[in-house]
């Protein structure tokens, strides 16, 4: 009863503190950034850390064996992982330039685990045969720090292709202004005059504007890259450690289950990622391996949910039902 009261408890302080970091990012993005409050939204992450670790080890220490026989732990640890990786810049003495993409990611899983299951759910289960290895720690958790990692490197591949294409946009705007203000010299030189004089005004803001346009779209191109790469590190691992677990269980290594072909798909397409964003070229700015990302984005809610939801297959003990 005491571990089930820490488990509540230690849930709903993680859940209320991402919510108050959202918060500050929130006046931080609306109003202007403020050094103290920047610096309290990562305290609150590292807070949120240690509240899903606490639960975590106390569900371990209840149910005698690591917690991620479910759905709704395997979002928990899902959510612990993305704080990880909220933290790794900040621990790199970096600004964190991760935290818009991994503190909503978190409080979105947080907040569907114990909002959106029902409360049997919540439970702690005891593990069916195939689950009772050593491989179930290596496995999972390899699996689900990828799923962390390529879901926030995918959502910086998705914010890249917005910023390119509204820069795009812009500059396709512009030249159409242009061709009107040549325009309007045929119909009188006194009009052109004032409005080039306007125009020579506004030359250097959005000189500026297109150079902080370019490094914020080279800054997410470098995360998403490196991201990424840590992500499908952990995913080649998950696989691999799956695949000797799959030749003890069930006496092969592949048997083509649709949790597998969606697994071994997602790797191939973020390997093309990593082909394409390797050998990419300067002025492509990383847009051609950004739209392979965000088709990756939609195969892991494949992978991770859309198999689940289905509950067929060798993993249907980790679905909705």
């Amino acid at each position: 009863m005491i571990f089930a009261t820490l488990e509540h408890i230690l849930t709903h302080i993680s859940f209320s503190i991402i919510s108050i970091v959202i918060m500050i990012h929130l006046m931080n993005l609306l109003v202007y950034e403020i050094e103290g409050l920047r610096n309290s939204s990562e305290k609150g992450m590292i807070a949120t850390f240690f509240s899903i670790t606490g639960f975590l080890v106390i569900r371990w220490i209840s149910s005698g064996h690591f917690p991620l026989s479910n759905l709704y732990e395997s979002l928990i640890f899902l959510s612990w992982s993305l704080s990880i990786i909220h933290m790794i810049p900040y621990l790199g003495n970096h600004k964190n330039d991760l935290s818009a993409i991994t503190a909503p990611s978190a409080i979105f899983t947080q907040g569907f685990a114990t909002s959106g299951l029902s409360t049997e759910m919540h439970q702690p289960a005891i593990l069916v045969p195939a689950l009772q290895s050593q491989w179930l720690m290596m496995h999972v958790s390899m699996m689900l720090l990828s799923y962390a990692a390529l879901l926030c490197g995918s959502l910086l591949s998705v914010a890249l292709i917005v910023i390119t294409f509204q820069k795009r946009i812009d500059s396709f705007l512009k030249n159409k202004n242009f061709l009107s203000l040549r325009k309007s010299f045929f119909f009188g030189d006194m009009e052109y005059l004032n409005e080039k004089g306007s125009v020579l005004k506004k030359t250097s803001f959005l000189s500026f504007q297109n150079f902080y346009k370019y490094q914020l779209i080279q800054l997410l191109d470098y995360w998403s890259y490196r991201v990424i790469s840590l992500g499908f590190t952990f995913l080649t691992i998950g696989i691999l450690s799956g695949a000797v677990w799959a030749n003890e269980a069930w006496g092969s290594y592949w048997n083509w289950d649709p949790k597998e072909t969606w697994a071994f798909i997602t790797w191939t397409i973020f390997a093309i990622y990593l082909h394409t964003r390797t050998n990419q070229k300067l002025q492509d700015q990383g847009t051609n391996s950004a739209f392979v990302a965000s088709i990756g984005f939609l195969l892991i809610w494949i992978c991770y949910f859309g198999i689940n939801l289905l509950g067929i297959g060798f993993h249907s003990y980790g679905s909705f039902q």
